[in-house]
C-alpha cells in the first residue's frame, strides 16, 4: 500500500481568491477621494491662517514661502 504524499494544505481545499467586487472598489475610491479633498481643504485653511499670523508679525512673504516649502 502506498502512502499519499503530504501537501501543505493539510486536507483543506485549495484557496482560490475571488475577484474584488467592482462596486466595493468604487465605493472605497469615492470615500478616499472625499477624505482627501477634506484633508486638502483643511490643510489649505491652516496654511493660510499660519501665513496671515506670520505676516502680522512682520515676516517677509518670501520667508514664509521658504518655511512652508513652497
Amino acid at each position: 500500500m502506498r502512502v499519499p504524499a503530504m501537501s501543505n494544505r493539510y486536507g483543506r481545499p485549495a484557496y482560490k481568491p475571488q475577484p474584488f467586487p467592482r462596486s466595493l472598489a468604487e465605493a472605497i475610491a469615492h470615500k478616499a477621494d472625499k477624505l482627501a479633498r477634506r484633508f486638502e481643504d483643511q490643510a489649505i485653511e491652516q496654511m493660510v491662517r499660519d501665513a496671515k499670523v506670520a505676516l502680522r508679525r512682520g515676516t517677509e512673504p518670501a520667508e514664509i514661502a521658504r518655511q512652508m516649502g513652497l
